[in-house]
This record gives C-alpha cells, structure tokens and sequence, in this order.
C-alpha cells in the first residue's frame, strides 16, 4: 500500500518510529469508532481467505494512526515553540532601550513600544492612532515627513536629528532613523535620546 506522505526522509523517519512505537506497546483506542473498525478488521483476520489481506491492513492502519498522532504531538511542540519565541520577541519589542513606532505616510501611530511612549511622556494608549508629529517642534515635524519620504524614495534607512516636545517649555533632542515596513504601506521609525542638536 502506498504511504499517504510520500516517500520523503521526513516520511520514512517518522515511519520508523511509528512501527517502533506501535511494536513497543498494546494497541489502544482513540475512539468508539477506533474500536469498531478494529474489531471488524479482527474479525476478517479470522476468517483463512481474507485473513492475509485483513493483517497487512490491520497493520497498516496501526501504523497510520501512530503517525498521526506524533505528527500531532510534534506539532504542539512547535506551536509551543513558536509561541514562545513570539513572546521573546515581544518582550525584547517593549522593553528595548530605543522608542519603536510605526507610523503611516501621516505619521499616525499604529504600534509603538514602551519606551517610545516614555519618551513623549503618554501612555501607550493615549498615543496610538494620532499624529507623531505633533510632538515635534521649530520645524521637525516637517523634518520627520521628509525622512519617511526619503527612506520611501532610496528604499533604505534614514536618520536626522528631531527636536521632541518635553513639555509646554521644554524640549530635547533625539535621533529619528526610519525605513518602509517591507509588510505595507508603513514606516518603521526608531528614536534614540541625544543631548545635543543633530543633523
């Protein structure tokens, strides 16, 4: 009978370690319905004309069902894995030292992590779907779309210095870097703190 997975390495490993698995331990059922075909195949198996025929699919089914269910295991693994490897990866997104926020062609905030909220002085919530240039101010916010439109036309990263509002009367200096989101229409834009005017 041909094997429904084909006859690739991955195929024949897990395979082997079905048939290993399945000689190792008593057949157990899954199912009502496991049960039944088992015992209908049992049943042809006792019979001499149809016996031969009734094991090697017996056996084959064995088999099957074995694969099946460590294909399922091996996929919750990774699901597992995939899982918390996002979970890294968000971890090291929020709580990286540099503000990260992308922003749309207006500047509209659609992401931003903790530390690019920290920076403009709100909370994450109160930041999202609004204009990041209107934390700018003497002319970076012009600044800040000429650096999206840059980084849009050379298809790289670019990076000028941007003046940030602190508050009513003060303001600081940070380092705007920006590249298009290869997923959309987006701008990736990361700001660093400096402490002096930056070109």
């Amino acid at each position: 009978m041909p094997h429904p997975f084909g006859s690739s390495d991955e195929s024949i490993d897990l395979r082997l370690r079905a048939t290993a698995r399945l000689a190792g331990s008593a057949p157990t059922a899954t199912s009502a319905g496991a049960l039944d075909a088992l015992g209908v195949l049992y049943q042809l198996a006792s019979s001499p004309s149809t016996a031969q025929d009734a094991l090697t699919l017996l056996h084959e089914l064995q088999v099957h069902q074995v694969e099946l269910a460590m294909q399922d295991e091996e996929l919750r693994e990774s699901r597992t894995e995939l899982e918390s490897n996002l979970r890294r990866q968000m971890q090291l997104y929020d709580f990286a030292p540099v503000g990260y926020y992308t922003i749309d062609i207006g500047t509209v905030v659609h992401e931003i992590n903790l530390k690019g909220a920290r920076l403009l002085g709100f909370d994450r919530d109160a930041l999202l779907g609004h204009p990041l240039e209107n934390h700018f101010i003497h002319g970076s916010a012009g600044r800040l779309r000429s650096l999206l439109a840059q980084s849009d036309h050379l298809g790289q990263c670019e990076d000028c210095g941007l003046e940030l509002r602190s508050s009513v009367h003060t303001s600081h200096w940070v380092r705007a870097s920006a590249v298009k989101d290869p997923a959309g229409e987006k701008y990736l834009l990361a700001l660093t703190e400096s402490y002096a005017p930056l070109g």
